[in-house]
């Protein structure tokens, strides 16, 4: 069993290391920007491109017995989860719901379509283990730590390539899952499908893959998820379309933004029809990270419109609601029963 094992006079000195070398892919004056900013938000960087951030159901799990969807959906286990990204601010898209920083948010710029100066699968996966050995410090002085559970999580299980940016801007991104796999993890990856080349040459599959589909046409498209490439609403069509080819669960992701992308039910539906996934996950975006600066509060739906899109999406697709999870505004749809369970004990 991978177990972390706590060194904090080591960690200690990783971590400023890892300050230093996050840098090295941006000029000072921006490195140095981003860096406050990232840190003031609680980011866990690792070498010179990637990250590890607490999720909230982290610490739900633990302290209060509260799980993610994930759990309650597919059996993954939320304290035993690692929350990263291997492209932390390099993205092909410039969503307005994302909570990442974007080029331009803090009065900053920089290429966010290359990742100059890569960091190897074994670093990354070694700097995130310790990230999370720092995040669970925490917990051993907190009355409420559920003490099962915390030493469960220090022998982490899976891994959500999730956190920001689009991870298969990593070039070695199959290598990393692959790792991750040999040392016993389940992976969740979450991609915008722009480069579906990519994604189709992936030497190792996911355990679980998903796509972000947040707009119904190329119109909304551009104006919601702001591509940074002309032909990205056509390569994400290319990866819409041979998606049902991987062999892994599959998962249409919608990031739900109200007055900005729930319309046009009957489009959606067709790009629903042409991926063919295992699942589809309707979800409400959430006003929080630098998306604060694109939206307002009032750009979040409620459980209950969400669900209304997901009831009628699953009208004109066949798939049917399976699930929910009001406090997450989420609802999964499925052809199947129930869904797969791909968490591991």
């Amino acid at each position: 069993m991978l177990k972390i094992h706590f060194s904090h006079r080591i960690f200690k000195r990783r971590r400023f290391l890892s300050l230093i070398n996050f840098g090295g892919n941006l000029e000072g004056n921006t490195a140095a920007t981003l860096l406050g900013a990232l840190k003031k938000q609680k980011y866990h960087l690792v070498g010179n491109h990637s990250a590890v951030k607490r999720c909230k159901w982290l610490y739900e799990s633990i302290v209060n017995d509260r799980p993610c969807y994930k759990q309650k959906f597919y059996g993954i286990k939320s304290h035993r989860c690692i929350q990263m990204s291997p492209s932390l601010y390099y993205c092909t898209q410039q969503c307005l719901f994302c909570w990442r920083a974007q080029s331009g948010d803090l009065q900053v710029t920089w290429d966010e379509m290359k990742i100059p100066r890569v960091d190897s699968p074994e670093e990354i996966i070694q700097g995130s283990l310790r990230a999370q050995e720092k995040i669970l410090t925490g917990y051993k002085g907190n009355p409420k730590t559920n003490w099962h559970k915390f030493q469960e999580a220090l022998a982490p299980k899976h891994v959500a390539i999730s956190l920001t940016g689009e991870p298969t801007l990593y070039e070695p991104l199959g290598e990393l899952i692959q790792i991750f796999h040999r040392k016993g993890f389940t992976t969740f990856l979450v991609s915008n499908g722009t480069l579906p080349a990519k994604l189709s040459k992936l030497s190792q599959e996911p355990t679980q893959l998903y796509i972000s589909v947040c707009a119904p046409n190329e119109q909304v498209y551009k104006r919601v998820c702001r591509p940074q490439f002309p032909s990205a609403w056509a390569k994400l069509n290319d990866t819409l379309g041979f998606l049902q080819s991987f062999r892994c669960p599959t998962v249409i992701r919608m990031t739900m933004v109200k007055e900005h992308n729930m319309n046009h039910v009957d489009e959606y539906a067709k790009l629903v029809e042409k991926a063919n996934p295992t699942y589809i996950e309707a979800k409400a975006y959430m006003h929080i990270g630098f998306s604060n600066l694109r939206l307002g509060f009032e750009s979040m739906p409620l459980h209950s419109e969400v669900r209304d899109f997901a009831g009628q999406l699953a009208e004109k697709t066949g798939y049917k609601i399976i699930d929910e999870a009001p406090e997450s505004r989420v609802v999964l749809l499925s052809k199947l029963e129930k869904p797969i369970q791909v968490g591991t004990n």
